[in-house]
């Protein structure tokens, strides 16, 4: 007979830019709310947290300290590394805050990264603007800023985060945008198989 695995489904809430407390007070309370405890199985944050608080906050999130990974913002003064490679079922997600990015939010620089650092995801900050793109069978995700504060790009940003859904081979993003209301869009990222060419 057949037989079926069932694909687990892993939730990767995906969350940056939230420059507590020099540029915004706290996450909003219409997002807090959508972030219940113990539905998400991992942290993956772009940083400029800024504080400790907000880290004790994705800690009442998520049962797991070990899966909660945050790299080094250009305003963060705590140890995080630079960059971190992780591996979430069958993707290698690399993560970077995106001010090594010349200029930033660059897609071709971004590609650049992605092969050096050799992922199927590359999740970057920094713009504090959502964006996610395929470019040459590979994923960027960039969540945006979850509290909407100002950049050096833009003083109207919209509060962003993103909820990666990992089963198999395939990625949904969900991506919630504060407007007056929160707003959610879908997409779908499939990894190519590497082809094993036999002679």
């Amino acid at each position: 007979g057949i037989i079926f695995f069932a694909t687990e489904m892993v939730l990767v809430l995906v969350i940056g830019d939230l420059h507590i407390p020099h540029r915004a007070n706290d996450i909003p309370q219409k997002f807090k709310k959508l972030l219940v405890p113990g539905k998400i199985q991992y942290i993956v944050s772009t940083g400029n947290l800024c504080t400790k608080e907000t880290k004790d906050y994705f800690r009442t999130l998520i049962p797991n300290i070990a899966d909660i990974h945050v790299v080094k913002g250009d305003f963060d003064e705590d140890s995080n590394p630079e960059t971190k490679i992780i591996t979430i079922g069958s993707f290698r997600l690399g993560l970077i805050h995106g001010h090594q990015i010349i200029p930033w939010g660059d897609k071709e620089s971004l590609g650049m990264m992605q092969r050096q650092m050799d992922v199927d995801i590359l999740v970057s900050g920094h713009t504090h603007r959502f964006e996610a793109f395929e470019l040459n069978g590979k994923y960027f995700v960039n969540p945006g800023s979850a509290t909407g504060c100002f950049s050096s790009f833009a003083s109207n940003v919209i509060p962003s985060f993103v909820l990666m859904d990992i089963q198999g081979t395939s990625v949904v993003l969900y991506v919630y945008q504060l407007f007056d209301d929160v707003k959610v869009e879908k997409y779908e990222f499939k990894k190519q198989e590497k082809r094993e060419d036999i002679f």
